[in-house]
């Protein structure tokens, strides 16, 4: 009787053991077949976002190409349309240089020679009065003598000469103010109208409409360190001007 229990208790036991494993081999190819399918919709995800991604680039190139077109078109157009200026000006030239004929050339300078005396002194003298209120016009601007202003050149030369003045001013608190905390504002004034110097020069190069900006600032902190250096020296800013 003990035998015959103790088959069929191994029977049972082993039976167990292969529904447990056959539950096991289900459970494997069901977590196997969810894994799969979730493995192909990331592959599919990545796939349209690579497409997407082409598509994207693909259209970017072709309006980057579009664009490059119409800008070599509008360049092929202004080298035409200044090579058509350049022959119409040199049509133009050559048809007035067709008006001086070797007789004509002649008879005009007779009376170039002839009135020469008379005309060369007086347009001198018209051109240096012309230039000298020029120059006295942009001195009074720039608030320095016109003889400063005069010994600068360039589009900055009003800049250059109101440089020059504020380091003479600079030299003037300096020699008035011996302290140290003297010396050192003297230093850091000189080292601030250094870097404008260094600005003027640079603005000179730049177009003309940058360089009006640029020369706008320099002229503004120019206008601080002329009054730091009067408020040093006592002199009261707002009656200057």
């Amino acid at each position: 009787m003990g035998l015959l229990s103790s088959k069929g208790s191994t029977r049972a036991t082993r039976k167990a053991d292969k529904k447990v494993r056959k539950a096991e081999a289900k459970a494997i190819h069901a977590r196997a077949k969810v894994q799969a399918k979730a493995e192909s919709s990331a592959d599919r995800a990545v796939k349209k976002q690579q497409l997407k991604d082409e598509h994207k680039f693909h259209k970017r190139s072709q309006k980057q190409e579009r664009k490059t077109a119409k800008s070599s078109g509008k360049a092929q157009q202004k080298v035409a349309k200044a090579e058509a200026k350049t022959i119409a000006e040199q049509a133009k030239a050559d048809a007035a240089a067709a008006m001086f004929t070797p007789a004509k050339l002649k008879r005009y300078l007779t009376v170039a020679r002839m009135v020469a005396p008379i005309v060369v002194p007086i347009a001198y003298r018209a051109a240096i009065g012309a230039r000298g209120q020029v120059t006295a016009l942009q001195a009074r601007r720039a608030g320095v003598p016109a003889s400063l202003l005069t010994q600068y050149g360039g589009p900055s030369a009003p800049l250059r000469a109101r440089i020059a003045s504020s380091r003479a001013t600079a030299d003037e608190v300096a020699a008035l103010q011996k302290s140290a905390e003297g010396q050192t504002f003297v230093a850091a004034m000189a080292d601030r109208l250094d870097n404008l110097q260094v600005a003027v020069d640079a603005a000179d190069t730049m177009p003309s409409a940058q360089r009006r900006n640029a020369q706008r600032a320099i002229d503004n902190e120019l206008t601080a360190i002329d009054n730091d250096l009067l408020a040093r020296l006592h002199v009261n800013t707002s009656d200057v001007g």
